[in-house]
């Protein structure tokens, strides 16, 4: 396969429906409620929103939108923290596109610019790095964050800027790692989870052997996926055919990107730059052990939390908003009681409807907000 298009086939698409019809009736007969499926990552939420798959699918299989959407479970004293480090005069702060309106206690990154911080969008650390060759009289900040799919771009920048002596350059670090979340999630006693569509980027990194304890301790099926709308349907596919064999293992339908150790280089460079933190706190999901890393003592030097005095507050999200609920899957976007009301992506509550990966934000620009908000209605009125 060459071409994009044949990733978006209608007759293989009606093919493979046809396939997933066939096992889900064989495999209904033998279980007292849905199927569950959850995918992990929210590029393939939006892609299955984006082409309409959810509704191709029997009404007997439900798809849950995990939390893997790094911007979306910033918690809110992160970004009032990546506020009080914008605001320093001295300081040129930049960030993802992405990150900029989610909101703090009090404002965004987007209103402190507004107000004059000096933020800047880049595309990638390595622009961050270029601003602070530009401006040796201030202090550049890189705001860090992404699952293990971006930890090496920015782990190279760091060594980057110490083999150029640049010592106005600095990460507010807010990696995180993908297997401590998706135990979380299996651990959750309100999780009822079937089988994972597993992250395609992050699997890119970090290869197949991470996602073993999925089937070996849970005995979950997994299958690692991409993201057109085809490589989901084949991975949903995947996903009935083991639960109808009765086995559990993780299968890599992204082959052609995701080699099964996965980027050797690239773990290599993040284990040279950062280490795992204890604990990190999640919007939604509370502090979850061992699921963000920090720089190494080796390179404090680019480290802005050790750089510059940090408010570091542990702030609520309003009561009103429901992102956590959203995240763990326990609830869906359009049950969330300000969904389309009072949180829109042009006035947000929350991050899920901020990001370009948030399913808030998939579901109001692909789903049918009337027939949603009907919905919300019917099930309110049966509680």
């Amino acid at each position: 396969m060459k071409f994009v298009d044949e990733f978006r086939d209608p007759q293989k698409a009606r093919a493979l429906i046809a396939q997933i019809n066939k096992l889900a009736e064989s495999i209904q007969a033998q279980h007292s409620r849905p199927l569950q499926l959850m995918e992990f990552c929210g590029g393939h939420t939006h892609t299955i929103f984006r082409y309409g798959i959810e509704p191709m699918l029997p009404e007997w299989i439900e798809l849950i939108h995990g939390p893997g959407c790094p911007v979306c479970v910033l918690p809110m004293g992160r970004v009032d923290d990546c506020v009080a480090l914008a605001e320093r005069p001295d300081v040129i702060f930049t960030t993802f596109g992405d990150a900029m309106r989610v909101p703090g206690s009090k404002k965004s990154l987007l209103q402190a610019k507004a107000e004059g911080a000096d933020i800047r969008m880049v595309y990638s650390p390595l622009d961050a790095l270029q601003l602070a060759r530009q401006n040796p009289g201030r202090q550049v900040i890189f705001f860090a964050l992404g699952f293990e799919t971006t930890m090496p771009s920015t782990a190279l920048t760091v060594l980057q800027a110490e083999r150029e002596g640049i010592e106005n350059f600095s990460l507010f670090c807010n990696h995180i790692t993908t297997v401590p979340t998706i135990k979380a999630i299996l651990d959750s006693p309100d999780m009822k989870i079937d089988g994972f569509l597993a992250p395609g980027h992050v699997s890119m990194v970090v290869g197949e052997q991470p996602f073993q304890f999925v089937s070996q301790a849970y005995q979950k099926p997994i299958v690692i996926t991409g993201f057109e709308p085809l490589d989901i349907l084949h991975s949903i596919w995947m996903l009935l055919k083991q639960i109808s064999e009765q086995r559990c293992q993780v299968e890599n339908q992204y082959a052609r990107i995701v080699p099964p150790n996965g980027n050797e280089a690239g773990l290599k460079v993040i284990e040279q730059v950062f280490e795992i933190r204890e604990f990190f706190e999640w919007r939604g999901l509370g502090s979850i052990d061992h699921s963000g890393v920090r720089m190494r003592e080796a390179y404090a030097g680019f480290d802005a939390e050790q750089k510059f005095q940090i408010p570091n507050l542990k702030i609520a999200d309003p009561k009103s908003c429901q992102c956590g609920e959203v995240l763990k899957g326990v609830i869906r976007p359009w049950e969330c009681k300000v969904f389309a009301g009072s949180c829109t992506p042009e006035t947000p509550m929350g991050a899920l409807m901020v990001s370009s990966e948030g399913a808030c934000a998939a579901y109001y620009n692909f789903g049918n907000i009337p027939e949603l908000l009907s919905k919300r209605q019917a099930v309110e009125k049966e509680s």
